[in-house]
């Protein structure tokens, strides 16, 4: 059944009016683009409401929750695929030309969001998309990029890259969600503490570089169901945003240090990483989203579950390829060091959440990290690594005696990398390849 406000007036009158709200004009004086955002902001009204509907009606469901991570979604253009998921394509066509406009000339105002780049991307939104549709309750976890990958444009000949701005007249379908921010830390040391009430260890992270992420959510609409799940894009913010007594004693570059630091973590999707300052920023990238996505998740499973050790019940998080596998150690991180559980307790939690979906076997493709990299960004989820490798290794010993070609193939550390595929398949309950064929090539 139709939306109400789809009906031709009720639909003419929404966009007239917000395109006096939003711009002081008439429809007649608005720019093509001007009109765009009016009907997506009337189209985003209804989405709201079966926005609003669907989180409720999780709410007293209380199902298990998808959180999809991956560094890519390609979602493409919006507003034509809002309106076939709501069924109301034609109505809102014959509304529009009622009023002289062309739905196909608006929907071409639309900017590509610049979260994608290709397969990786796409296949993530197509899961969003099903999800959504099949009715399970999911959140796509992911970077809100400021320029994505990069703009093409052809001169003499030559490919150009340049800065694809998909941000800059603003995206009618996001949601700044600023209450659900998260700080996440980079740098600093590991002081170990005793302590004699639990007669265990204290690792308490210190000397760090803090950034606030923040999300905006955007709708993922099911095909004719009112469902809408939720696309959670995080951006960096900085702690203190400008340090005024910095500025004013002339050191200009330390005032905006902060604000440098967060850019840079949002700014484009696979920064080039063949020198160290890449390699960081890629880093930095991955697990900035991760943690932000898996402190949000515990949060909202402790609103309604007393029971850390039952997270499993209620949460999986899928990782779509190697990028997001830093979750295993920052799971075990905030298991431990936060909510208190003991090693073995927060290895059985974590090996029932975490599922890892494989992209290639292309060695190049399979991430590896220099140890004294990664060691000093992530110290604390270093030492969980080391101390996953090592259990691993002894597995691996006891089935295999004496064969060091096993662990060297198979070792997490090794050669002085921290080896991403390696973790996400020790700690994954599931683990497949895009295709049948990949995921019995994967076996081997």
């Amino acid at each position: 059944m139709i939306d109400k406000q789809f009906k031709k007036e009720a639909f003419k009158e929404s966009v007239k009016e917000n395109v006096k709200f939003l711009y002081r004009k008439t429809l007649e004086e608005a720019t093509q683009e001007q009109i765009f955002q009016a009907v997506s902001y009337t189209v985003k009204d209804v989405i709201i409401d079966n926005w609003l509907e669907t989180q409720n009606a999780y709410q007293k469901q209380d199902p298990k929750i998808v959180y999809y991570m991956s560094m890519e979604f390609l979602m493409g253009r919006a507003l034509g695929n809002n309106l076939l998921n709501l069924t109301a394509y034609g109505e809102v066509k014959e509304a529009l030309e009622e009023l002289g406009l062309d739905l196909n000339v608006i929907e071409d105002q639309e900017p590509d969001p610049a979260l994608g780049n290709g397969g990786l991307g796409r296949l993530a939104a197509c899961f969003l998309d099903s999800l959504a549709t099949l009715n399970y309750c999911a959140y796509g976890c992911g970077i809100r990029y400021r320029y994505g990958m990069f703009k093409q444009e052809i001169k003499d000949g030559f490919q150009l890259e340049v800065p694809d701005n998909w941000l800059k007249n603003g995206y009618p379908f996001e949601l700044r969600r600023p209450e659900y921010a998260k700080e996440v830390h980079f740098g600093g040391y590991v002081r170990v503490e005793y302590d004699p009430a639990t007669g265990s260890n204290r690792f308490i992270h210190e000397g760090y570089q803090a950034v606030k992420a923040v999300p905006f959510d955007m709708p993922i609409l099911g095909y004719n169901n009112k469902i809408v799940n939720t696309l959670r894009i995080w951006d960096a913010e900085p702690i203190v945003d400008f340090g005024l007594d910095s500025f004013d004693k002339g050191d200009y570059k330390k005032a905006v240090e902060q604000e440098n630091l967060a850019r840079n973590i949002v700014e484009v999707l696979y920064p080039n990483d063949n020198h160290m300052a890449g390699k960081e920023l890629r880093l930095k990238q991955q697990y900035f989203f991760v943690s932000a996505s898996l402190q949000a998740a515990i949060e909202k499973y402790k609103k309604n579950h007393s029971d850390i050790r039952k997270l499993y019940e209620k949460v999986v998080f899928q990782m779509n390829d190697t990028h997001p596998t830093v979750a295993v150690a920052e799971l075990m991180r905030i298991l431990m060091d936060e909510e208190g559980l003991g090693w073995d307790e927060a290895w059985e939690v974590t090996t029932k959440c975490v599922a890892y979906t494989n992209h290639t076997i292309m060695s190049e493709a399979l991430e590896k990290w220099p140890i004294e990299l990664f060691s000093r960004l992530l110290p604390r989820v270093y030492q969980i690594i080391e101390e996953i490798n090592r259990r691993f290794i002894l597995e691996i010993q006891a089935k295999y005696p004496g064969n060091y070609e096993k662990i060297k193939k198979m070792a997490i550390i090794y050669d002085g990398q921290v080896k991403m595929a390696h973790l996400a398949i020790v700690a994954g309950f599931s683990v497949n390849g895009v295709a049948r064929l990949h995921t019995e090539i994967l076996k081997y």
